[in-house]
Order: C-alpha cells, then structure tokens, then sequence
C-alpha cells in the first residue's frame, strides 16, 4: 500500500542538484515535468526503512522488485522505480517505460537464524539436516533469484525444493524467521540488520555469494521528472550515501 512516510531527516535539494548526473536526462530534458502532489516512489522491499529517511516527504510503495515492475507495466502512477537487481530495470529501459537506469547500492545474501540460533545452523549445509525448517524467496523475486544462484554455487541446488516456504520478499522471510517460524532464511545482509534485536546471521562465503547491484531509474510516464531526478540525486550526497551504508548497503 502506498502511504507517506515521514522523519527527520533533512531533504537536501541544493545539495542533491550537484549530483545530478547521477540521472540521465537530469538537465533541461524535464521541460515543464515539475507536476503538483507528492513524488511517488516504487521501491524494492528491502528499502522500506532507508528511502523514508532519506526523503521524508515522498510517498512510497515498497514491494518485490517484480510486483513493481508488473506494476509499472500495467500503468501505475509511479515517478521513480527502484529495484533491488538491474535485469528488471533493463527491461523496462527496453519497453519504453523507464529512463536510463543508475546502480546506486550493493547488498549481500546472508543465511540467517532466531536470535540465540536454537538449532545450531553454522552454515547452508546444515539446512539438509533432518528437523530443520528454512524459508526462502520465490523464483522471479531478486532475493529468491540471488538465494538459487548462491546455491548451486554451493552445490546446494537440491535444497531449494526442501524449504517450507517461497516467500514474495526478502522482508517476509525475515518476519518469518524473526518471529521463529521457520529455523532459518535467506535474506539481505541489510534485512538481518533491520532486526538485528532478533535474528542472527550465518555468513555465506565470499566465493559463493552473487553480486547484488541496485538500479534506479524515473519511470517515463512521470509528470514530475524533475522532482524525481532529484530524488535520485538525493541518494549520492554525503548525506543519503551516509544513511544508505548506515543501513547495510555497499556503495558502487
């Protein structure tokens, strides 16, 4: 559901305009496409808690990166769409129906377990172990994509049939897991972070993990290209570059 999210942190304008290069298309191709009402945002899950922080005075809609997509193709009234890989931007920069899009954040895929690990998991292997119960992404999601190609890295491929659930995003296996309904998960290093007070996290080597780039990008149909650019420039300030590695993410 949409709805807007407010905080206290500063919305730098000026700022944001230095970096507009960020964004293809940042100068004199807006035209008039200032547009009135709040800037819509489209964003990946997993950027729920950072994106409000960074621009308290936009309205969101944080869903699996495919759903937005899905979305967006179906005429949402999106401004910005912010996708936790870079093939569903690619494809929709190949459909007419974004602009070109910016890598802006890293992540990394982490196995993790309820707080205190009751049972003991050190590692993917220990997932083949009877009684252990592990959820994951579905297929088409980034999260669950990232979760398969770790492992067949791994040679774990076989464990994808194994999990209890398929879950529509990273922050629902993380609910699941944080609330002890399942022994472990696959999940964002970010998403571990967020409820750190209640899971634990089991690192994946760094030869098995996948990269796991970002992309931003103004959705075409947008009447407030302009605003939204400078959304976009917004998050490579110091300031968003801050609160972005500040949640857990890389920078590119």
């Amino acid at each position: 559901m949409i709805g807007r999210h407010r905080t206290t942190a500063a919305a730098l304008v000026a700022s944001a305009l230095v970096l507009c290069g960020l964004v293809a298309g940042c100068g004199s191709d807006v035209g008039d496409a200032g547009g009135s009402g709040a800037l819509t945002v489209y964003g990946a899950a997993s950027l729920a808690d950072v994106f409000p922080a960074i621009d308290p005075d936009a309205e969101y809609n944080f869903a699996a990166s495919d759903t937005l997509a899905t979305q967006i193709r179906e005429g949402a009234p999106a401004d910005v769409y912010a996708a936790a890989n870079e093939r569903l931007p690619d494809e929709l920069l190949k459909e007419g129906l974004i602009e070109q899009p910016t890598v802006f954040v890293t992540n990394r895929l982490m196995l993790i377990v309820p707080k205190g690990n009751p049972k003991k998991i050190a590692s993917v292997a220990d997932l083949k172990a009877s009684g252990i119960t592990f959820v994951m992404a579905d297929e088409g999601v980034p999260v669950g994509d990232y979760t398969r190609q770790v492992l067949d890295k791994l040679g774990a491929g076989d464990l994808v049939g194994r999990a209890a659930s398929q879950e529509d995003d990273a922050r629902a296996v993380t609910g699941k897991v944080a609330l002890g309904e399942a022994d472990a998960g696959f999940a964002y290093a970010t998403d571990a972070k967020a409820v750190a007070a209640d899971v634990e996290a089991v690192v994946i080597p760094a030869d098995a993990q996948t990269p796991i780039r970002y992309a931003v990008a103004v959705v075409a149909t947008s009447t407030r290209k302009d605003r939204a650019a400078e959304f976009i420039a917004k998050l490579g300030t110091l300031e968003g570059r801050q609160t972005l590695q500040d949640a857990g993410f890389g920078l590119p």
